[in-house]
């Protein structure tokens, strides 16, 4: 039940109660007139007035109100009425008008009663009470709800109907932080208790900004009736906006497993609270299900919500066909974009560049497009085994797969133009990758150079023994290829 209609069948429920209050006869009136009555110094009937009265009180028990109300006019015209007569045939006139259903001359007649002077204090509260309930009945909610408050203040009797009352009539009045304290009493007072007392604290604590306590009320209420969708929502929303966010997942989840939930609003609730548990794959899962049951629009934009949640859990492979679907029915740039970064995830730079590059030809920021076409190659060319120098030329490593692999890395650097904010990285990374190259080739040097130089000293070791063995041995064979130049370096100018 939204705001608007909770108030309308509310609005309706207090108008029709107020409305019996009145009709069940709850306002009492002094209607009854015994001219001979004498209960203090001056509070009789002079012959001239009590003749006609008793006559408009005859014509009241006749249910003649009009003609009754006549005949009390025309005494009021007397000369020299004194305050009681005057009071007490206000208060009949009054009762008449009531009877008519003229609430407004029947509240102003009560009143001049008052004025009068002519009652007893106990007969001016009890008077005030019947013109607070008419102020209600008449819609004057506000100015007769205080008028009963002030009486109960007073010392009134406050019987279960005034209760109801003045909650009505504060609800009314839209003054919800009156009404509140008068709708609590009624409810607990209440039993058994009905839906209707259970909406209205609903409603009061709604317009209150109170929801905590209104969670607790529906939470009663889903106990009473449990099959009622619209009281679990309720219930889910309160303790969300109320800073209870994980009660309202553990609610929908509790109503989305149970078989509840069945429109799409309330389903992407459910994979939204997911998503934001940090269970990307959870809330994927449920989404892919809802959409192959139809419950779930297979629209791009769900499409896209899928892929996302997919790459969230890192399941790039799931996501690849999804946004595949999404990127070509679309033909949005960043689909493309993002199609080429799952398949870059999961090592398919072939497939993701073609991806990027399509990416890029429908607007999307060719900087970080080809910075993540350029990496995939890098990475690409990592797996390829590293040349060994011993047994490798400098031109065989030029030309080997990872050589060849990191220039294709290079050229797709090179491709980040200059002025993105992927620009400078771009030329790090050559500068990176070059220094690779060039560190194995120098460490191939130094090998080569530390083999001729361990050879350079077993020669000379050699001939240095050939002194007293009369001949010239090594031991280490390889090293005879390096002494053609340790003899042109070294024994030529030993000769000269």
């Amino acid at each position: 039940m939204t705001g608007s209609t909770m108030k309308t069948t509310l609005k309706n429920w207090l108008v029709m109660g107020a409305a019996a209050v009145l009709a069940a006869g709850t306002l009492s009136v002094a209607t009854s007139f015994d001219a001979q009555a004498q209960a203090a110094e001056g509070r009789q009937f002079g012959s001239k007035a009590g003749e006609p009265v008793l006559e408009a009180q005859n014509l009241m028990t006749s249910n003649s109100f009009s003609a009754a109300a006549a005949k009390l006019n025309q005494v009021l015209t007397l000369p020299e009425l004194n305050p009681y007569e005057r009071s007490t045939i206000y208060q009949m006139l009054g009762a008449c008008y009531y009877e008519m259903n003229q609430y407004g001359p029947a509240i102003s007649n009560f009143e001049n009663a008052i004025n009068a002077g002519g009652l007893l204090p106990n007969e001016v509260d009890n008077l005030r009470v019947n013109i607070a309930q008419l102020l209600i009945g008449n819609g004057q909610y506000a100015q007769g709800a205080q008028m009963l408050e002030n009486w109960m203040n007073r010392g009134g009797q406050q019987k279960p109907q005034h209760v109801e009352m003045l909650m009505q009539a504060w609800v009314q009045s839209e003054n919800y932080s009156r009404a509140l304290p008068w709708a609590e009493k009624w409810f607990r007072a209440a039993s058994p208790k009905e839906r209707k007392h259970f909406d209205l604290l609903n409603f009061l604590y709604n317009n209150l900004g109170q929801p905590g306590r209104q969670a607790d009320i529906v939470k009663e209420m889903i106990a009473r009736w449990p099959n009622d969708k619209q009281l679990w929502d309720n219930w889910a929303s309160l303790l969300a906006n109320g800073g209870r966010e994980e009660e309202a997942f553990e609610v929908n989840k509790m109503l989305y497993l149970g078989g509840v939930l069945s429109s799409e609003s309330d389903l992407l609730k459910v994979v939204q609270y997911y998503s934001f548990y940090d269970m990307p794959f959870q809330a994927a899962q449920i989404l892919e299900k809802e959409m192959n049951a139809g419950r779930i629009s297979r629209s791009s934009d769900r499409m896209v919500q899928l892929s996302d949640l997919f790459r969230q859990a890192r399941e790039y492979k799931r996501a690849i066909p999804v946004l595949d679907q999404a990127a070509k029915s679309s033909g949005n740039s960043k689909l493309y974009a993002d199609l080429g970064e799952a398949l870059y995830n999961e090592g398919e730079c072939g497939r993701a560049e073609t991806a990027f590059k399509e990416a890029i030809n429908r607007g999307f920021n060719a900087g970080k497009s080809w910075m993540l076409i350029a990496t995939c190659r890098y990475e690409d060319a990592q797996k390829e085994p590293r040349p060994v120098c011993k047994e490798t030329t400098r031109e065989q490593r030029e030309n080997s797969s990872k050589a060849k692999k990191n220039q294709l890395a290079i050229d797709a650097f090179n491709r980040v133009p200059g002025s993105s904010k992927q620009g400078r990285d771009a030329q790090k990374w050559i500068s990176f990758i070059k220094s690779e190259g060039q560190a194995l080739e120098d460490r191939c040097q130094f090998e080569k150079d530390l083999k001729v130089e361990l050879c350079n000293i077993k020669i000379k070791a050699a001939y240095d023994n050939e002194v007293f063995t009369g001949k010239w041995e090594i031991d280490d064979q390889a090293c005879l290829a390096y002494k053609p130049a340790y003899d042109k370096k070294f024994r030529k100018k030993k000769d000269e």
